[in-house]
């Protein structure tokens, strides 16, 4: 009987042991920037993004080729024009300001949203990665640390699914992200 009540208590220690190991929270961390830098896709979209503010860029010169010509015109023979003829290129050059202007303003928010939508894709490929790693180590939460707001990691406690993640996106081992944007 004794045997027995001490078989039994060792068991109950075991499985109590058991539960609370196994319900002991898994937490994990990743830098999603370091993730996204890495894939092929963001190259190619950043290729992309780059080329559209290339475009915008040479129109925006453009406009500004047109303003300079047109204001070395008014310069030079503003002396020489009637009043009505100053008038109208005086305005002329005002209107090519404005247009200038709002092109600039509609610019910036072209290339805004550009950028959303060439980088969603790719935002969304890195998280369904990170989900599908963080459920395959059954991780209660992961935290992205690209913000630096987590001011304390254990990597004992925490794991780095940023290995993992690659091999899901088929990114090799050894890749390592730039450091900066390239030209």
């Amino acid at each position: 009987m004794n045997r027995l009540k001490t078989v039994l208590t060792v068991a109950i220690l075991m499985m109590s042991a058991g539960l609370s190991s196994a319900q002991t929270p898994k937490f994990g961390h990743i830098n999603m920037q370091t993730l996204i830098d890495l894939m092929p896709e963001r190259d190619s979209a950043y290729i992309q993004l780059t080329e559209y503010g290339k475009s915008l860029e040479e129109t925006m010169v453009g406009m500004q080729n047109e303003y300079q010509a047109k204001l070395d015109e008014y310069n030079q023979k503003r002396n020489t024009w009637s009043q009505l003829i100053l008038e109208s290129k005086t305005q002329e050059l005002r209107d090519i300001e404005n247009r200038i202007y709002s092109f600039q303003q509609t610019a910036q928010t072209d290339m805004q949203q550009m950028q959303s939508r060439l980088f969603a894709p790719v935002l969304e490929k890195a998280r369904a990665a990170v989900d599908k790693v963080g459920k395959s180590l059954a991780l209660i939460y992961v935290f992205d640390t690209t913000t630096g707001v987590l001011t304390y990691i254990d990597s004992e406690q925490s794991i780095d699914l940023l290995p993992q993640a690659k091999a899901e996106l088929g990114i090799p081992a050894e890749k390592v992200a730039p450091t900066q944007l390239s030209e």
